[in-house]
């Protein structure tokens, strides 16, 4: 379903869907508000209106955030509709909506949601009316998680912006809050309300295996400026922005997605470190805050994780930070929250925690009819459950989606991947990419000098909807400012002949540039520059990934940092390399010395620059 200008539903239908109930408070709201601003809030009674005319089976789905497969909302792949029938016991978006009234819908790239904007806004568009037709139907809040950088679900031909960790070496509030709102628009224009961004955990652990360069930097006072900023930004835009992971995921060596990590953090370094980026997020209005699968024993002694604490989410979220907005949950099928309680537990405990939106339960079924369940039983009121669907009613009425919630093609065209946009993400980009080591002045590379240039390395599968691999994108970019490029890929476990191969190859070129993604001490990818360092032939390496490879490689004369290897970042770094642009990034997180971690290598605000021939 793609409706044009002329189709496009009329206000007037979409409140008539929405049933008369909704008539005044549509009347009273606009799609595009300030959430600080007491003004803007939607008409309360209209809304108490509202969920008093709701049956209990529909006040539960509305709490639910759900998967599906397909790319279509009626008439998905087949492959598509056995996996939703083996997992959801549906066949389409439709039958979901129809049998669960789920209030939210997230988009995955391997859930087939996401395969090209006009694709995804008529998928968007087909969620709305599935729902809208249903008796006292109400819109979708659609959903996905777009941080940029490493995690992405819409990708080209949208426009891709740096990730967080380059944002925070760009160290500008100004950039961080354009990705937001250019970010923001083009969402909207999809059908995407809903945006599970910015990451608001200060990164301070570099063995962090689960957020990393998700993360805008280490120093929690430039965290919470940049995240407030982006969350304006998206706010900005018509999409709810959502800082994650609360009350902090910044500093665990364990991926919450397959353990339960353990935060030892004391009550008095959460409040100056990890809490500090969400007090930032309230204040700019932000409209909703995702739990953590994480145990805090000095905020919760229970060993519950976050997700399930009443201590942390409503003592501590609600009441000392005074946050009155959305909470939404973690995908429910990770680990970290199943590891203590069984999947019908889970939903009923995060409601009783607090939460409102439950996102992505391994079993819609089991969790569905266990909150229904914990209210026929009196372990849940109606009354607590009411609670959460006004507050997603509240941000529906907000984003505007009660008003209009379908989108056209020719919003599309205007606003997703434009040129204007793109450009902007190239700008961003060159203020972020950071130059570690540059020994003898070998950057910027001469195309007189260093004609013929190797481009070896990592290529780890390219975050979504970029063109990759990282080899490729930055020979062609180095093509582009006219020098002689050959790519090599080496992969991140680089074999023995691999190796040998690139260092013959290294043999017939004037420079080597080398992508390096998470190198360790042991690992071939640090064999493989040795032995390239040891050609002789002048070599530039590129962490792709975190900046702490420097650290493993100390003989590497010129080394930059890029903290993500989408095409934007590898453009970027490619241009600097070639004097096209100068590096301007400084790091926003330390990188320690490898062979004694206890010593700092180069400090948090480190960056090296040269001016550009």
């Amino acid at each position: 379903m793609r409706p044009s200008r002329s189709s496009r539903p009329t206000r007037r239908t979409v409140l008539a869907a929405t049933a008369g109930t909704t008539a005044a408070l549509a009347l009273s709201t606009t799609p595009v508000r300030a959430a600080e601003d007491a003004a803007d809030r939607p008409d309360e009674s209209s809304l108490r209106a509202l969920v008093s005319r709701m049956t209990l089976e529909e006040k539960v789905g509305q709490l639910f955030v759900m998967r599906v497969y397909g790319h279509s909302a009626t008439a998905p792949d087949q492959a598509d509709i056995d996996t939703n029938l083996e997992e959801l016991g549906v066949r389409t978006a439709a039958e979901l909506i129809a049998k669960y009234r789920v209030g939210g819908i997230i988009y995955f790239t391997w859930a087939h949601n996401t395969r090209d904007p006009h694709q995804i806004a008529a998928l968007s568009n087909g969620i709305q009316k599935v729902s809208l037709d249903q008796p006292r139907g109400l819109p979708v809040l659609i959903s996905t998680d777009q941080e940029y950088g490493a995690v992405a679900r819409v990708g080209k031909p949208a426009t891709l912006f740096p990730g967080a960790m380059a944002l925070g070496a760009g160290g500008s509030r100004e950039d961080a809050r354009a990705v937001g709102r250019i970010g923001g628009a083009e969402l909207r224009a999809l059908g995407i309300r809903q945006d599970y961004s910015p990451v608001a955990d200060v990164n301070v652990n570099p063995a962090n295996p689960v957020i990393g360069v998700r993360s805008f930097g280490a120093d929690p006072d430039a965290v919470a400026g940049l995240v407030a900023a982006e969350v304006k930004g998206y706010q900005s835009a018509g999409v709810a922005a959502t800082s994650k992971h609360f009350p902090g995921h910044g500093d665990t060596a364990v991926d919450s997605h397959y353990g339960f990590p353990v935060i030892t953090h004391s009550r008095e370094l959460w409040s100056t470190l990890d809490a500090v980026p969400f007090r930032a997020a309230i204040r700019a209005g932000v409209d909703s805050i995702m739990t953590a699968h994480i145990m805090v024993p000095a905020l919760d002694p229970s060993g519950d994780p976050a997700t399930l604490s009443h201590p942390i989410l409503t003592g501590i979220l609600r009441e000392e930070l005074g946050y009155d907005g959305l909470v939404v949950t973690d995908s429910l099928g990770m680990e970290g929250v199943r590891t203590k309680y069984g999947d019908d537990r889970v939903p009923v405990l995060a409601l009783r925690a607090g939460v409102d939106q439950l996102l992505n339960p391994p079993s819609i079924e089991v969790a569905w009819n266990a909150v229904l369940s914990a209210v026929h039983g009196g372990e849940l009121t109606e009354a607590r459950l009411d609670e959460s669907v006004l507050r997603v009613l509240r941000l529906k009425a907000k984003l505007g989606l009660l008003e209009n919630p379908y989108v056209t093609d020719a919003g599309v065209d205007h606003t997703v991947g434009t040129a204007t946009h793109r450009r902007t993400a190239d700008r961003i980009a060159e203020r972020t990419t950071t130059l570690l080591v540059n020994e003898e002045r070998l950057l910027p590379l001469s195309r007189r000098r260093t004609p013929r240039v190797l481009v070896v390395g990592a290529d780890p599968a390219s975050p979504s909807g970029t063109d990759g691999p990282p080899t490729t994108v930055l020979a062609t970019a180095l093509t582009e400012l006219g020098f002689t490029t050959t790519a090599l890929s080496t992969g991140t476990a680089p074999s023995a002949e691999g190796i040998d191969q690139a260092v013959a190859a290294a043999a017939g070129v004037d420079a080597v540039v080398v992508g390096t993604y998470n190198v360790t001490a042991t690992g071939s990818q640090k064999t493989l520059v040795e032995r390239l360092v040891a050609t002789g032939v002048p070599l530039v390496a590129i962490a792709i990934r975190n900046p702490y490879d420097v650290a493993q490689l100390p003989d590497v004369r010129a080394y930059l940092a890029t903290y993500s290897w989408t095409d934007v970042e590898l453009r970027a770094a490619a241009r600097v390399i070639g004097g096209a642009a100068r590096p301007r990034g400084k790091l926003p997180v330390a990188v320690d010395r490898a062979d004694d971690p206890a010593k700092v290598l180069y400090p948090i605000g480190y960056g090296l620059t040269y001016q550009v021939r």
